[in-house]
């Protein structure tokens, strides 16, 4: 039972990362990349110990998912490999360290990050989810408001 709690939460928690922005990602051949991010504080505290994330107004979550796209028009989520950094409009940046969570079928790429109040940050990624293949770069800036 506390299990599928928690994967409840999980899926809370992607659906806010969804919801608090349009949805976001970007098509390379027949995959799709996934990416969100939202502060931390708006986790539920069952969701964020569960997953081993901090709350604070001061640190924000990314999520990044790897869908490839079926001759039927589903999708299926696929395994990747995400590195990356995160940088301020003056280029101070820290790399993001990504684990992966699984659940069901779901697969999640999961990184923390401090953020300051109002300052918009520039995120690039390569997310490799071939590896007879360069990784694609996703890049995107997103601003963060601390109450």
């Amino acid at each position: 039972m506390k299990r599928a709690l928690q994967v409840m939460g999980l899926a809370w928690l992607l659906l806010i990362c969804g919801s608090v922005q349009a949805e976001q990602f970007e098509r390379v051949g027949n995959y799709q990349i996934h990416y969100s991010a939202v502060n931390t504080r708006f986790l539920a505290p069952e969701v964020a110990a569960a997953y081993d994330i901090p709350r604070s107004k001061v640190i924000a979550l990314l999520s990044v998912s790897v869908l490839e796209e079926q001759p039927d028009g589903s999708t299926e989520p696929v395994p990747a490999v995400v590195n990356g950094r995160v940088a301020n409009l003056t280029g101070q940046s820290q790399p993001l360290a990504f684990r992966t969570v699984r659940e069901g079928d779901s697969i999640y790429q999961l990184a923390t990050f401090r953020i300051l109040p109002d300052e918009p940050l520039r995120f690039t990624l390569d997310v490799r989810y071939d590896r007879n293949a360069e990784p694609a770069e996703v890049a995107f800036m997103q601003r963060f408001y601390i109450d």
